[in-house]
């Protein structure tokens, strides 16, 4: 993912996405031959050289300062995440060798907290949505199908992004899946921007590409967005639909791990839901060797 071809890419996409009128222009009577702003009616509006900001957008000016960059991104109309992003691309941090891929695993202590956390669905994922690590019921709500010890293995973990579009049952257990996807290739995006030199990252983009134009399409917007915290509307095979709420926590040093945890409402059907999940997925109790039915071991 080289970081000059998506920054011009990020770049004319939002200039496609504004009309003159939104700006207060009045286009010409003659046909447009662009759609959206031109470049130098972006660069008069945000009051840069047509010529900085041509070499800006073709990924040949390297040192564009923050004022310039927030100039255009107020022209833009950029969201606080759509500015970063632009910041991102526009000033890639520079390494003398490529980035050695780093095989992420979840800490003793992340996995404690995970089976502590016995009534709370949760997973931990890297920056990838690479699936390091879950408890009983975040096995249960969301991957059911799956082996309880996939995360285990880094060859085959499960990846959540993957799923979403490649796994019909991951896939069918949101009932917005459209809003999902959105969000799921906006926040895969920021990463992105962030971690251009990420080979796996670059690898897990180019399989979704190629193998889901529903992804492909959607990437090719170039959406932005993070996501904290909100609301899972979900419609799970065993105990129906669920509507939980989640948060989703950074890791402080580990490269982007995050723990997603979900709840319901008190006193909901959601948390009655959950609840049943778990009382159907909790393990058989263990068979004492010499014990019977009707009484006590002898």
């Amino acid at each position: 993912m080289a970081a000059p071809s998506e920054l011009g890419d990020f770049l004319k996409s939002r200039r496609a996405a504004l009309r003159p009128e939104d700006v207060g222009i009045t286009p010409h009577p003659a046909r447009r031959r662009v759609t959206g702003l031109r470049r130098e009616e972006l660069a008069t509006l945000a009051n840069v050289s047509i010529t900085h900001y041509t070499r800006l957008e073709q990924g040949r000016a390297n040192n564009a300062s923050d004022s310039t960059l927030e100039a255009i991104a107020r022209t833009l109309r950029l969201t606080e995440d759509e500015t970063a992003h632009l910041k991102d691309l526009a000033r890639p941090a520079v390494s003398a060798r490529p980035a050695p891929r780093r095989v992420a695993h979840a800490s003793a202590s992340a996995r404690q907290l995970l089976g502590a956390m016995t009534h709370v669905p949760a997973v931990l994922m890297d920056r990838r949505t690479d699936v390091l690590a879950w408890n009983q019921l975040g096995h249960a709500l969301l991957a059911a199908h799956l082996a309880p010890g996939a995360p285990d293995d880094p060859a085959t973990r499960p990846n959540l992004t993957r799923m979403l579009f490649l796994d019909e049952r991951y896939r069918a257990l949101y009932r917005n899946w459209d809003e999902q996807a959105d969000l799921a290739v906006a926040a895969l995006r920021l990463v992105a921007g962030r971690h251009h030199d990420d080979r796996a990252l670059a690898e897990l983009v180019g399989g979704l590409t190629m193998n889901s134009d529903e992804f492909a399409k959607l990437w090719a917007r170039h959406p932005v967005r993070t996501c904290t915290s909100g609301v899972k509307l979900l419609r799970h095979p065993v105990v129906g639909e669920l509507e939980l709420s989640f948060e989703n926590l950074v890791i402080p040093g580990t490269s982007g791990q995050r723990l997603i945890a979900y709840t319901a409402e008190l006193g909901s059907p959601s948390e009655t839901a959950l609840k049943l999940l778990g009382s159907a997925s909790a393990p058989a109790p263990a068979v004492v060797r010499g014990a019977h039915p009707g009484g006590p071991s002898t």
